[in-house]
């Protein structure tokens, strides 16, 4: 079978393997996701607006925007995307440690193991969170690169670019390496890293109130460390990975230092580098959350497992291989209740989600209701609402006390008991006026209009 008949049938098992993920977990995206939706399918409308949350990043865009001419079909496509993407990420680190132990199936095996253990990777994967996504571009670009394949560890590093922030300094890095050893590329490097320039900066500058919109909005996130920035940024990295991973990994790096083996030395100081980078935007004001560091941290557990693959075949080599791998079992395990766990609360909260489209169509569909007011909801929800809608993020409220206090039209969409809650104030029309309604808060179309008792204490509430 010729390279493109095997590259066709893993890109067609990995699909099928993602839609049948998909199929399986019945799951929604999460607040994030929604918002790079909306992304997508105001941009195919000519009305993008990047001011709300949540932070601009271009990644998911590049998607989404496509994904957008599917109409409702585009969350599944793009949670098939972000589940595919994320598939791979165990297996490029079990290719690199593959490569770096001369062939140690053991070592891939334990690799591959370490990147499906990091902490919560399966709830950002099911609710197609693009940090796994990233992970596995970073794991490609280093596998691309020892194969070789300077353009395809150009494209991967570009695109894990377009992600996280973090990367900046490593296309950067790797854009001034490759002009200098392969002067055949120079035309691509440029067009990258005017790209990612672009795309980070340009559109933010078109579309909402300041080219580093994505700065300011993720320094209000309410995850960011407070106390010591700096020791709860590595305390968080700490704990991506079970102890064992991180002995591994450093007693490996240690061995490199003396044998000065160039490729572990410069996997280790990627490592470094990226933990620095996040420390220095968590002193900046922004989040430094656990899963913006899965990248160092598949790294760290590529190191473990070359360090354990390097061991001699001898009793005490397979005693250290041994621990090291039930180290991993046991936190997969562990991993795998507290996810089962979290997969029903996801299931719960898609079928929940799912019922507002019910509700909207008893009172009359979306044009009806967008006619009535500014929609407003809680802030979780306010990505869903507006995809749900066909608005902007930025066209829903979520700050009720604050918008029931200007005193205009309003329809607001609250979750209530598995259903939702729809309440309209201050109509300014006789067909608002002329909804149906309802007094019971517990079914999913539930209809009111708030008395002038219930408004004013909504608006002190705010």
């Amino acid at each position: 079978m010729s390279s493109p008949r095997i590259l066709l049938a893993w890109v067609l098992g990995l699909l099928a393997v993602a839609i049948g993920i998909v199929l399986w977990a019945r799951t929604s995206p999460t607040f994030d996701p929604y918002g790079w939706l909306v992304w997508g399918r105001q941009t195919l409308h000519g009305n993008l607006n990047t001011n709300a949350a949540p932070s601009w990043k271009p990644l998911p865009y590049l998607f989404t925007t496509p994904l957008s001419v599917f109409g409702r079909l585009q969350v599944s496509l793009w949670m098939i995307v972000a589940v595919a993407g994320a598939l791979l990420g165990p297996v490029f680190a079990g290719r690199i440690a593959w490569r770096l132990t001369g062939g140690s199936w053991p070592a891939a095996a334990l690799a591959a193991a370490g990147v499906a253990s990091l902490d919560d990777i399966a709830h950002y994967v099911l609710s197609a969170q693009s940090d796994p996504l990233i992970l596995a571009l970073c794991l490609g670009a280093i596998d691309a690169h020892l194969c070789g394949r300077r353009r395809l560890t150009l494209l991967a590093v570009t695109l894990a670019a377009l992600g996280r922030p973090e990367m900046w300094p490593f296309l950067g890095a790797l854009a001034l390496w490759q002009w200098r050893r392969a002067p055949e590329l120079r035309g691509l490097i440029a067009l990258a890293v005017a790209a990612s320039a672009g795309l980070w900066f340009g559109i933010p500058a078109l579309t909402a109130r300041s080219p580093c919109v994505a700065a300011t909005n993720a320094m209000g996130f309410a995850g960011r460390p407070h106390h010591d920035p700096a020791l709860e940024t590595i305390a968080r990295f700490v704990f991506l990975q079970p102890p064992a991973v991180l002995v591994a990994g450093a007693a490996g790096v240690i061995v490199a230092i003396a044998r000065r083996e160039r490729v572990i030395l410069w996997l280790a100081a990627g490592t470094a580098g990226w933990l620095v980078a996040e420390i220095a935007l968590a002193l900046h004001g922004l989040p430094a959350l656990a899963r913006y560091m899965y990248e160092p941290a598949g790294i760290m557990a590529v190191l473990a497992a070359v360090a354990v693959g390097r061991l001699p075949a001898a009793r005490w080599g397979k005693i250290l291989s041994a621990l090291l791998g039930i180290s991993l079992l046991i936190t997969l395990g562990i991993h795998a209740r507290s996810e089962a766990q979290d997969l029903h609360r996801q299931r719960s909260r898609t079928a929940q989600l799912g019922r507002l489209d019910l509700a909207i169509a008893r009172l009359g569909g979306v044009g009806r209701l967008r006619k009535c007011g500014k929609p407003v909801t809680s802030l979780g929800d306010q990505t869903f609402l507006a995809w749900t809608l066909g608005v902007n993020v930025a066209d829903v409220g979520f700050k009720y006390g604050k918008e029931l206090r200007r005193r205009r039209p309003l329809v607001l969409f609250t979750p209530n008991r598995g259903g939702w809650r729809i309440v309209l104030a201050f109509p300014a029309t006789a067909s608002c006026r002329a909804l149906p309604r309802t007094s019971s808060a517990l079914t999913p179309a539930g209809l009111a209009q708030p008395s002038p008792s219930e408004t004013s204490r909504s608006g002190r509430s705010g």
